[in-house]
Formats: structure tokens, C-alpha cells, sequence
């Protein structure tokens, strides 16, 4: 097996969990998180911002936007594979990264610095208002793309030619 093959089968494990993840939370855990009161929604999405950040998470979702680009450029003589690869890094930096950067993680970092317990009721309503349904439709779009990333990705591992 040639390095570039298995550089394409690791960028496509690493996307298909990243997009596993976000898949996972928009079919069910939102679904779970959005049946607890709202000062225990608060709490858990503060709980969750936090432990998310670690090794194991920021392999996937670091390496994917590395290795995207590094498959793409490894692969750029082979048509359709460069193609796919290339549609493929481009959803990913765009709608996976670029939406969780500009748009999740802004979101997150202002729910961390929000003190829930100092908080009065109405303003727990509020942070929860102004948090819940913009970061889940963020989350679907970040569902989206990263499925399109995935499905372009098998299908340069499909095409590939190089073994």
C-alpha cells in the first residue's frame, strides 16, 4: 500500500468521526438537552463546551483540516479523486471548520464566562434563548457539510488508483 492511500484512508476515518459527532448531537443529544430546564440546559452545554476540548476531539477535528488538504495535494494528478478531495476540504474548511470557528466557538466561549449561578431567572431564560437554537442550526450546518465531506471522501477512496 502506497502512503498516499493510507494518508486517504486516515483523512477519511478522521472525517467520518468528526461528521459522527456532529451527526450524533443533532439527532440526539440536543433532543435530550433541550427536555432540561433552563438553568440545567446551561449548565450542561457549559459542561460539555469544556470537556470537549481535548486530545482525543482536537485529533479529529484538527486532523481532518490538515489531512484534507494534505490528501488533496498528494493526490492532485489523479482525476476524479483531486476533485473529490478537493470538493471535500472545501466543505470541510468552510462549513465545518469556518462555522464552528466564526460561529460555535464565539457562542460557546460567551455561555462559559455566563455565571448561571449569579444569575437571575429571566436572565437564564434569555442566555438560553439566545443560545439554544442558533448554535443547534450551527450544528446542523456543520452536520451538513461534514456528511458532504464525508460522501466526497469515499468517493476518492473508491476512484483511487494508487495501491
Amino acid at each position: 500500500m502506497k502512503m498516499t492511500t493510507l494518508v486517504l484512508i486516515i483523512t477519511a476515518v478522521l472525517t467520518a468521526l468528526i461528521g459522527g459527532l456532529f451527526y450524533a448531537y443533532s439527532c440526539s443529544v440536543v433532543l435530550g438537552l433541550g427536555k432540561l430546564s433552563d438553568t440545567e440546559y446551561l449548565k450542561a452545554m457549559q459542561n460539555i463546551n469544556r470537556e470537549i476540548l481535548n486530545p482525543v476531539f482536537f485529533m479529529s477535528f484538527m486532523g481532518t483540516v490538515i489531512l484534507l488538504p494534505v490528501s488533496t495535494f498528494l493526490l492532485r494528478g489523479q482525476q476524479p479523486v483531486f476533485i473529490f478531495l478537493l470538493l471535500a476540504t472545501l466543505a470541510y474548511v468552510i462549513g465545518v471548520f469556518g462555522v464552528t470557528v466564526a460561529g460555535n466557538v464565539p457562542m460557546n466561549d460567551t455561555l462559559d464566562k455566563f455565571d448561571i449561578s449569579g444569575s437571575t431567572t429571566e436572565a437564564i431564560r434569555k442566555m438560553r434563548e439566545n443560545f439554544e437554537n442558533r448554535w443547534n442550526f450551527l450544528n446542523n450546518i456543520r452536520t451538513v457539510f461534514s456528511v458532504i465531506s464525508i460522501i466526497l471522501v469515499v468517493c476518492a477512496c473508491v476512484w483511487n488508483k494508487e495501491v
